[in-house]
C-alpha cells in the first residue's frame, strides 16, 4: 500500500516534470490510500490553476483509489506525528494515514524527507 500526497497527484494530474515517475506509483490505484486532506489540496490547487472541470476530474481520479476520512484516533496521530516530526497539519494527517494503513508515503514535499517509509521524489525544477 503506498499514500501519494498532494505534491504527487499534482505532478501527475497537471503532467510536471515528474509525471511519468509518480504514474508507476498510480498504475494500480487499488493499492493507493488518500486522505481526504489530499483531495482537499489538490482540489483547491487544480481549481485555482486550471478551472473547475479539472479539478472535478481531479477528485474522480483520486476517488479511484481507497479514500481515507480523518477520524478522531487519526487526527490524535497525526498531532504526535506533527510534534516529532515537525510538520504541518495536512502533512501530519498524510503520514497518521499512511501508517494506520501500513502504506509508505510517495511525495515530491520536502517536509517528509528523512522519515520513515517515505519515499521522497525531488523535484530539481524547484
Amino acid at each position: 500500500m503506498i499514500v501519494v500526497d498532494s505534491s504527487g497527484w499534482l505532478e501527475f494530474l497537471t503532467d510536471g516534470p515528474l509525471a511519468d515517475e509518480y504514474a508507476n506509483y498510480l498504475r494500480r490505484p487499488e493499492s493507493v490510500v488518500t486522505p481526504t486532506i489530499v483531495i482537499y489540496e489538490v482540489y483547491k490547487r487544480a481549481k485555482r490553476v486550471r478551472g473547475e472541470e479539472e479539478a472535478v476530474d481531479a477528485v474522480a481520479a483520486m476517488q479511484k483509489t481507497r479514500v481515507v476520512s480523518l477520524t478522531d484516533e487519526l487526527a490524535l496521530i497525526a498531532a504526535d506525528l506533527s510534534l516529532l516530526y515537525k510538520l504541518p497539519m495536512a502533512d501530519a494527517i498524510v503520514l497518521a494515514t499512511a501508517q494506520a494503513n501500513d502504506a509508505d508515503v510517495i511525495t515530491s514535499d520536502s517536509d517528509f524527507r528523512n522519515i520513515p517509509r517515505v519515499v521522497y521524489i525531488p523535484n530539481k525544477n524547484l
